[in-house]
């Protein structure tokens, strides 16, 4: 079978492997979509710590069910399944408590596991134990359910960060996860959605798919005025930065409305990751700063739900779908912000 390995960065090779056998407590899928996503560009560039190369990459997975082991029970050849990427171990304090995005034992597919750019692969029993494959619901598509796993994770944010009916929202980043954050805040009942991205390019193409109530090119305007202006000088109720930019979290502390909530959804680099915070803001107004991790097994089951019902669409966000031969390509495109979504279909190889 055909996979797709990271050996290094810059290093990803397109090789021939032998095909996985399940082990008792395993199961076996052919994979018939993996999205591509902003880490896997990081990874190629800059690799992992806790990726022990070489290592089959690729997270966000849907696939068909071939063989079980002999020991699993309730899965059977033809299930149609989507897995989760951060696996928690369900045993340590924090998992106790529900905060399994939080896990300090958490592995991830793709990286302590081989992941899902190959034409099969084996879902681990630490996926199983934790109840992480998920039955894809009929009449969704195997790409449309790949994306159950970043809508995860942009669920957990906005579940933690209290969006909600009437809220002003302002989402910062007009990627794949930006699209979804202002589709899943429209779900909750947000009373607007405001887009933000330095782009203009990246920022009119994810405008004309999501719709915003408003678009503001940061590289043509003062984000954080724009905002004052579209809200009569109130500021936003909550405000997401779906970017790896400090500067997005220091505007997004600007732009809070009194009681405001800010999302710091996506991470900074390793090496800059120190922001201003005018903490007076924070105390006077009575803001409330979210981190926002991952997202957990139940987080997964309930976006593959979002997507089914049509509450959260995904499918024109997909805006190119290559074979399996043609990863170094996806990452490529990803990297130009010529896309939304990328989908690998290794089946189609």
């Amino acid at each position: 079978m055909k996979v797709a390995r990271f050996y290094a960065p810059g290093d990803i090779r397109i090789e021939e492997a032998p095909e996985p056998s399940p082990g008792p407590d395993e199961v076996k899928i052919r994979v018939h979509a993996c999205s591509t996503c902003g880490t896997d560009l990081k990874i190629f560039r800059h690799g992992h710590h806790h990726i022990d190369p070489p290592r089959v990459i690729g997270h966000e997975i849907a696939g068909e069910v071939v063989e079980t082991g002999a020991e699993i029970s309730g899965w059977e050849a033809g299930d149609r399944v989507q897995v989760i990427a951060a696996i928690p171990c369900g045993e340590c304090a924090d998992c106790r408590r529900g905060w399994r995005t939080i896990c300090p034992n958490q592995l991830s597919m793709g990286y302590h596991f081989d992941g899902g750019f190959a034409e099969y692969m084996i879902v681990p029993q630490r996926v199983l134990r934790v109840d992480g494959l998920n039955r894809i619901p009929e009449g969704l598509s195997y790409a449309e359910a790949s994306v159950a796993e970043p809508l995860a994770c942009v669920l957990n944010g906005q579940e933690f960060a209290q969006v909600g009916e009437g809220d002003v929202v302002v989402v910062t980043g007009a990627g794949p996860i930006g699209c979804l954050h202002v589709r899943l805040a429209r779900a909750r009942g947000a009373a607007a959605v405001y887009l933000v991205e330095l782009n203009r390019g990246r920022l009119d193409m994810a405008a004309d798919i999501v719709k915003p109530d408003a678009v503001i090119c940061g590289s043509e305007t003062d984000p954080v005025q724009a905002v004052l202006d579209l809200t009569d000088g109130r500021g936003a109720d909550v405000i997401i930065t779906a970017a790896a930019a400090g500067k997005a979290q220091e505007d997004g502390l600007k732009m809070a409305a009194r009681r405001g909530r800010i999302s710091f959804f996506g991470g900074l680099p390793k090496d800059n990751p120190i922001i201003a915070c005018d903490s007076n803001l924070v105390h006077y107004r009575e803001l409330t700063i979210y981190g926002a991790n991952g997202s957990s097994p139940e987080h997964n089951k309930r976006a593959l739900e979002l997507i089914a019902t049509g509450a959260v669409p995904v499918d024109d966000l997909i805006t190119h779908r290559l074979k399996l031969d043609g990863v170094l390509d996806a990452i490529d495109t990803v990297a130009s912000g010529e896309a939304i979504k990328v989908t690998i279909e290794p089946a189609a190889s």
